[in-house]
């Protein structure tokens, strides 16, 4: 399957195609430019530069946020413009999960951090077990004070849980093997890191560090959205027609929560009938 994959949810703008999971090109600009006049015109360089046709492509996947509401609005929009002129299915993937396909580490929890302003960051938390990536928690928009208590949360529970599966382990086993489990299983839970990607990922890792958890950033090839993890995340998700592909902006755009702030202004002021 030839997957053609867009991303453009923050300032990065990319576009990648790939045959299955093999990355046959991908193109990727951090100019500042808007994605209104990027995006495209890489999407069409790289067909003609990989020898194909737009006819070749069996798939449009797009990151449909969180992120920026104007970079994702593009995205999908372009998304659902070549999809329905090629008459193909889209599939429309989380930002952040998409983030956390290109990060294949295990024994660590990878956590998406992008800026969303007013004090906040979109995130997410996921893990790999074996070859399957497993969200932890849904896509969400948090302040870095409720996400620090949030992941001391998540270190309990997972103590507690593998605490728990120790003490069954000891009801059926020597106790060498026992005592040799549990000074593994304490370790492990002790080390249990956070892994940061996106733009968020020096701010969050500083307030994080400073409350106390253990963290640190991805590498810079790692960090930032990419078309190609849009394209890996599209492999194991839903393939719809065009028409129903919808943005998620996890919150009201400035310009609705400005509005809903007039009209609740006005409510208050208006003298009653």
């Amino acid at each position: 399957m030839i997957i053609l994959a867009l991303e453009s949810s923050a300032k990065p703008a990319s576009a990648a195609i790939c045959s299955d999971s093999l990355l046959l090109g991908q193109y990727i600009q951090n100019s500042g430019l808007t994605h209104s006049r990027t995006l495209m015109p890489m999407a069409e360089a790289l067909i003609k530069n990989l020898e194909m046709s737009a006819t070749d492509i069996d798939l449009i996947a797009v990151a449909r946020g969180p992120g920026s509401f104007t970079g994702v609005r593009i995205g999908v929009s372009a998304a659902k413009g070549i999809a329905l002129g090629l008459n193909i299915p889209v599939c429309g993937v989380s930002t952040l999960e998409a983030m956390a396909y290109q990060v294949p580490q295990h024994d660590i929890i990878i956590c998406p951090v992008m800026d969303a302003r007013r004090d906040q960051v979109y995130n997410a938390l996921f893990e790999w077990r074996g070859d399957s990536l497993v969200r932890m928690r849904e896509d969400r928009a948090i302040s870095l004070e409720d996400l620090a208590a949030d992941l001391k949360q998540y270190h309990s529970a997972d103590l507690s849980a593998s605490l728990t599966q120790t003490h069954s382990a000891n009801l059926t086993q020597t106790r060498n093997a026992s005592l040799t489990q549990a000074a593994a299983t304490d370790s492990a839970t002790r080390n249990l890191q956070y892994l940061l990607v996106g733009d968020g990922a020096e701010i969050a890792c500083s307030y994080l560090s400073g409350a106390g958890i253990e963290c640190r950033i991805a590498p810079e090839l790692m960090r930032h959205q990419s078309a190609y993890g849009v394209a890996i995340t599209a492999l194991h998700k839903e393939h719809i027609p065009a028409t129903e592909l919808e943005p998620s902006y996890l919150r009201p755009s400035q310009a609705e929560r400005e509005r809903a702030a007039q009209l609740k202004s006005s409510n208050v002021e208006a003298p009653p009938p």
